[in-house]
């Protein structure tokens, strides 16, 4: 690495600057690093940077789309803004990477050496100002893997594979993999696979001439040329049968097709995203997917995980249904903390999709505007899913290791932990008890199982009182 190279940082926040400065120093020749947008454009105006580093929000404005330099410059955005929509913007000013917050210095410094070691490509991306969340909703590090693969998409054509479990958003990011890509003003063309029976699967895909079988009383168009310029999104690629993945496998390697009954050739103009809930894997081990077709379209494979493994979403998701239920004429409703808790720790089997039903099902049934803690739990009976309910002692365990993996993550790991964890899981349960036993401190002692004395020089330690409960 030649030491001559020159990274401009623009971060306001002090001890993140400093920690980036002293991990990367011995990456450059110079480092310089500004707090604002002002400070950057006065540096840029005399200065020429071989890497530049910004973060989203700044004091004075937005560090993407104020940013104007020569796109052979690379650019690493760090943001804790971390949606898709930043993902996407930040692809959009031919960024080189994007590092959500917090972030992990070793990636940084990976990303900052080979952003040096080559020129950044520019990069053609949808209009950032098109850009939303496209329905993709929440925060966790799981999805933050998936907004970058989306952004890193939008410059491309390549075949995309969703794989994850039934009910957890593969058709949702498919069109947003669709609305934020080359294709975006051509037609969005979905089909099931699963859903159509086998022996009328080549005519629904690519259309079939009048008299070609019984009840082809006219020419219909099929998927493929209803996609023409757009997208075609195969769902449950996994039932396919066997047949008809070979007639799909020419296709996808020719670009050609024909209808059934046809003999023209026609051009395939689509990109096409397939999706499954299957190990696919699997099938191509027991012989009932085709290998060859399965590399064809696992070109980028983008993985969504299930609900269970990013429950910190959740409440985010809930008030995303709830919007979504209002603007269809639903009533608008809040949950209570007790409301939300029962969510976050069910399993959801059925994933977003289950959840949403769920919240949908909650706004029409409860009588206040408040849903409360019995208003879930007798949803959850009625539909028969209380088996998916974690049970509390592993439901402590997971936020615990979710809290402890949040501390390290943000440098928070000297000091006190046990003691902060301590003060945390106590707070809560003196609360709780209080609650149940309408503020008797006596009570509380007994059934908590310590001296009286002990409870309240613990209430007073921790700034609770009981008479506000």
């Amino acid at each position: 690495m030649s030491t001559a190279k020159t990274i401009l940082l623009v971060e306001d926040d002090p001890a993140i600057a400093m920690i980036i400065r002293e991990t990367l120093l011995g990456e450059c020749g110079h480092f310089a690093s500004v707090a604002s947008i002002a400070e950057r454009n006065a540096w840029l105006t005399g200065n020429r940077p071989d890497l530049v580093i910004t973060d989203v929000v700044l004091p004075d404005g937005d560090g993407i789309d104020s940013l104007r330099i020569d796109a052979a410059i690379p650019v690493i955005v760090l943001s804790a803004q971390n949606t898709l929509d930043t993902a996407v913007r930040a692809t959009g000013i031919g960024s080189y990477d994007y590092l959500p917050k917090p972030f992990d210095l070793d990636e940084l410094t990976a990303s900052v050496r080979a952003a040096l070691q080559r020129r950044a490509e520019p990069a053609t991306s949808a209009d950032p100002a098109q850009a939303d969340s496209h329905g993709l909703v929440g925060r966790a590090p799981a999805m933050q893997a998936v907004y970058r693969t989306i952004a890193r998409l939008a410059s491309n054509d390549l075949a995309v594979l969703i794989l994850g479990e039934s009910g957890t958003g593969k058709e949702v990011v498919a069109r947003a993999i669709h609305a934020t890509g080359l294709r975006r003003s051509g037609p969005f063309v979905a089909i099931n696979m699963a859903a159509i029976p086998r022996e009328l699967i080549e005519a629904e895909l690519f259309g079939h001439e009048k008299g070609a079988f019984t009840g082809a009383h006219s020419r219909n168009a099929g998927r493929f040329e209803q996609a023409a310029g757009g997208t075609l999104f195969l769902d449950e690629i996994g039932d396919m049968p066997l047949e008809a993945q070979t007639r799909l496998l020419r296709v996808l390697q020719s670009n050609e097709y024909s209808t059934v009954g046809g003999n023209q050739a026609l051009r395939a103009d689509v990109r096409v995203i397939a999706a499954t809930h299957r190990d696919m894997r699997t099938l191509v081990a027991d012989g009932r997917f085709r290998e060859d077709l399965f590399y064809r379209l696992n070109v980028i494979p983008v993985t969504l995980p299930p609900l269970r493994d990013r429950r910190s979403d959740i409440a985010a998701l809930v008030r995303h249904f709830v919007d979504a239920g209002r603007s269809s004429g639903l009533p608008d409703r809040q949950f209570s903390p007790a409301a939300m808790q029962w969510l976050e720790r069910h399993d959801w089997p059925g994933n977003v999709r289950e959840l949403g039903n769920v919240v949908q099902r909650l706004a029409v049934l409860s009588r206040d505007t408040v849903v409360t803690e019995r208003d879930v739990e007798t949803v959850l009976h009625e539909n028969g899913e209380s088996g998916g309910v974690v049970a509390p002692a592993d439901l402590i365990a997971r936020a615990v290791d979710d809290w402890a993996r949040e501390q390290m993550a943000s440098g928070a790991s000297e000091g006190d932990l046990h003691g902060q964890l301590e003060a945390i899981v106590e707070a809560a349960l003196f609360r709780r008890i209080l609650r149940e036993v309408r503020g008797n401190q006596l009570e509380a002692a007994r059934r908590l199982g310590i001296n009286r004395n002990t409870l309240r020089k613990r209430l007073g330690q921790l700034d609770i009182d009981p008479n506000q409960l």
